[in-house]
């Protein structure tokens, strides 16, 4: 029997075997990467969203205690939250500044009437105007608390 310098039992992969493994495995990450990416970022709506809610339930109760919205979130005892993004949430009391700042709806109605409360959403841009496209991405609080979510929603 001649010697071949190899056993049968030895044997690997060819080539083309590795390169169709690597292919698929590239097929399969490019779907399964936006899926992954659009859910973690629903993800973080719900959490600025629940955010939201719970800092406008505790401003609220401020408003209960004191009778008069905080100016800024540090009187509010929430200074320094930031939203799942990395940034602060914004405040602005319409009470104590006038609807000049507040944030509108398409036709330039204010969309509360006692306190704004947002996050900025994943790009950290905002208009006055929740329709604008700056601003459809923004997580808010509208009709006075009873909506919050995205702006593109409202």
């Amino acid at each position: 029997m001649a010697a071949t310098g190899r056993a049968d039992s030895a044997r690997g992969f060819t080539l083309i075997e590795v390169m169709i493994a690597v292919a698929l495995i590239g097929i399969l990450v490019a779907i399964a990467l936006p899926s992954y990416n659009a859910y973690r970022e629903r993800a973080r709506n719900r959490n600025a969203a629940a955010d939201i809610v719970a800092m406008g339930a505790q401003i609220k109760a401020r408003f209960e205690d004191e009778r008069a919205y905080p100016a800024d979130l540090a009187a509010a005892k929430l200074q320094g939250r930031k939203d799942p993004w990395g940034r602060s949430y914004v405040y602005y009391n319409i009470a104590a500044n006038g609807k000049g700042g507040a944030r509108k709806d398409k036709a330039l109605n204010p969309i509360n009437s006692d306190f704004d409360l947002y996050s900025l959403g994943p790009d950290g841009v905002s208009k006055s105007q929740v329709s604008q496209k700056d601003s459809v991405d923004d997580i808010i609080r509208a009709h006075n608390g009873a909506f919050v979510g995205r702006a593109s929603d409202f």
